[in-house]
């Protein structure tokens, strides 16, 4: 019985990361002075996609992932060089299916600890698409009104910073 009978026994286990030879050395843990972790080695990034009708592009993230069984935007480590729009562009495409034809960049927020970086880069669908959930890591994908995003049990990084990027949405779109 190999890792495959036991991933859909046991459906809260991560898929096994291929050996550190052979997986981007962005895909590792960074951890702060006081004990924290961060997901990616050169930082991460997030998409976070609105539609002015549909709402803002939602992962629901597996049970095992870091704060899993929360919500937040699809995204992930970066790679080494990578930017921080082609991160996000990547990682988007990859967990939530997002056609990187059907955006258009509004804006990045970036969070700096000094030892770890995050980028949320903010975009537009310019056209309606339905988002399909592209890998273990996410439970679902979905469009989420923009008043109902705090009813989820956001992501402790996402829910930080939904306030402010909200602010901007709004003042981009009046």
């Amino acid at each position: 019985m190999g890792q495959a009978w036991c991933m859909s026994r046991v459906p809260d286990l991560p898929p096994a990361l291929p050996p550190l030879g052979a997986r981007d050395p962005g895909d590792a843990w960074v951890y702060g002075p006081n004990g924290e972790k961060f997901w990616g080695t050169f930082g991460a990034a997030g998409l976070l996609v609105w539609h002015p009708v549909a709402g803002i592009l939602l992962q629901h993230r597996a049970g095992w992932s870091h704060f899993g069984g929360t919500w937040g935007l699809p995204g992930g480590a970066r790679k080494l060089g990578e930017s921080a729009v082609a991160g996000a562009l990547r990682e988007a495409h990859e967990e939530a299916g997002v056609p990187a034809e059907s955006i258009r960049v509004l804006f990045e927020s970036l969070l700096d600890l000094e030892y770890w970086t995050y980028t949320t880069v903010v975009v537009e669908a310019t056209e309606f698409f339905e988002p399909v959930i592209g890998d273990a890591e996410s439970l679902d994908v979905r469009w989420v009104p923009v008043a109902d995003v705090t009813e989820l049990p956001l992501h402790p990084g996402f829910a930080a910073s939904w306030s402010a990027l909200r602010d901007r949405l709004e003042t981009l779109s009046a």
